[in-house]
């Protein structure tokens, strides 16, 4: 009877597993309320509200008087980047900020792309809605969500808005037309910060799965890096017969598959590696160990405890300064670290740097975006095993904090019909390389739009 009952189980178990082993996972999509207080009974307001960028003259000069009382601590010598921001560049950047940067000019920039705000789960969601000026006729535009991550903002994308929603008028054809929508994370810039612990990146996927909703959208196409990445694959993986398409310029791939590399060294082809990823991996010991460990102090200081820094961040404008900048420079390409200058003027303007830093400091929501990590900390191994199931494109920048091979990628997003191993660029690849990642993103359409 006993063996009888043995072989029963083990049947069973290979049945269940060969019938499982390809069903697809999707998360649950639940609810949430991260508003202050208890859930109202009435229903939310789902008006979309126009929304406007503001300055103010007292705004303007709290920030001239700040920087005017920065006391700074002069750096090594040969330090360059190699020690964080390096003051003496750091005094260049806050003359700049309080002699030329004209806050006023780049409002008035920010608001060339129409902004709205609508209350979802509670919180108020900003974002920017930029519809194409004109179509060829008998077309519709293709709406596309872009997700920035920390520590950038929508701003990110107001150079590849254009390339995407006016081809056109950009050298690029009118084959595929998009109209394109950039929220900002909640307790980022205009988005409201939650009131209640616990909103991490798959609430935000809900969030703005139910945005995309609201606007009218059944099917659209996401795309992200960074923060902007793991949410998007969230959604993806919350609603796929929702998401059209999914391209990310980053891609999070954890669950042990770094221990292969013990062997790809000696046999990459074995592992599905190709001669370029070896390239943008070695010396693994630097590239794979070394970076990623000199590079994530500050993930944990945020992941633990962020409101301590956030309120000497949040007081001081040369502070945030640094402490942001300092992401753009080595973000963008670790070799900045051996300059004086980190590099920064060689990839980005001042005025964009600063605008960037603007809508942290004007918004006071550096404490807020950090505690973002707080939030997600533990939670990304929980959702890495559930596999994408949608068509997934990924541009992969070579100068990105970490190289993801095409066959680790395919081990999470089975359904990827595009890798593209860019020319040049790094993390913020949306303003560093706008015509780059934004013809990235119609080939890999293209692919799903084949007549």
């Amino acid at each position: 009877m006993w063996p009888e009952i043995l072989l029963a189980s083990v049947l069973a178990f290979v049945v269940y597993w060969f019938v499982s082993r390809d069903k697809e996972e999707t998360l649950p999509l639940e609810d949430g309320w991260w508003g202050p207080g208890a859930r109202p009974t009435a229903p939310e307001d789902e008006s979309i509200r126009p929304f406007k960028v503001e300055t103010s003259d007292e705004e303007i000069k709290d920030l001239h008087r700040r920087i005017d009382g920065t006391r700074l601590t002069p750096p090594l010598e040969d330090s360059r980047f190699h020690y964080g921001f390096n003051s003496h560049y750091l005094k260049k950047i806050l003359s700049y900020w309080r002699n030329e940067f004209d806050w006023r000019k780049q409002v008035e920039m920010l608001n060339r792309y129409p902004h709205f705000k609508t209350r979802i789960e509670g919180l108020d969601i900003h974002f920017v809605h930029v519809k194409p000026p004109q179509l060829p006729p008998g077309r519709t535009p293709k709406p596309l969500l872009m997700v920035h991550g920390w520590p950038g903002s929508f701003y990110e994308f107001y150079k590849i808005i254009p390339l995407l929603t006016d081809p056109a008028n950009h050298g690029l054809s009118e084959e595929h037309v998009f109209e394109v929508i950039c929220p900002s994370i909640p307790g980022y810039a205009f988005s409201e910060a939650a009131s209640k612990k616990g909103l991490n990146s798959v609430a935000t996927a809900r969030i703005f799965y139910k945005l995309m909703l609201r606007l009218g959208f059944r099917e659209f196409y996401i795309q992200g890096g960074d923060w902007g990445a793991l949410i998007c694959t969230h959604m993806a993986q919350m609603v796929p017969s929702h998401v059209k398409g999914l391209h990310l310029n980053m891609a999070f791939i954890l669950n042990g598959r770094i221990l292969t590399l013990f062997l790809v060294r000696h046999c990459p082809r074995l592992f599905g590696f190709t001669q370029r990823d070896m390239e943008l991996m070695l010396p693994f010991k630097e590239k794979i160990f070394y970076r990623p460990l000199r590079e994530s102090g500050y993930m944990h200081i945020q992941s633990t405890k962020p409101d301590t820094v956030g309120c000497a961040l949040n007081d001081s404008p040369a502070g945030l300064a640094a402490y942001i900048l300092e992401k753009f420079s080595t973000w963008t390409d670790s070799e900045f670290q051996e300059l004086e200058d980190g590099g920064l003027e060689r990839k980005f303007s001042l005025d964009d740097l600063l605008t960037n830093v603007m809508l942290y400091w004007t918004t006071g929501t550096i404490t807020s975006s950090q505690r973002f990590y707080k939030e997600n900390r533990g939670q990304l191994f929980k959702q890495d095993r559930i596999k994408v199931s949608v068509p997934t494109g990924l541009a992969a920048f070579p100068c990105e904090l970490m190289h993801v091979p095409e066959r680790w990628v395919k081990g999470k997003y089975p359904r990827l019909v595009s890798y593209s191993y860019m020319p040049r660029g790094g993390h913020f690849a949306a303003l560093e390389e706008p015509e780059l990642l934004a013809r990235d993103i119609r080939k890999f359409v293209g692919l799903l739009e084949l007549p």
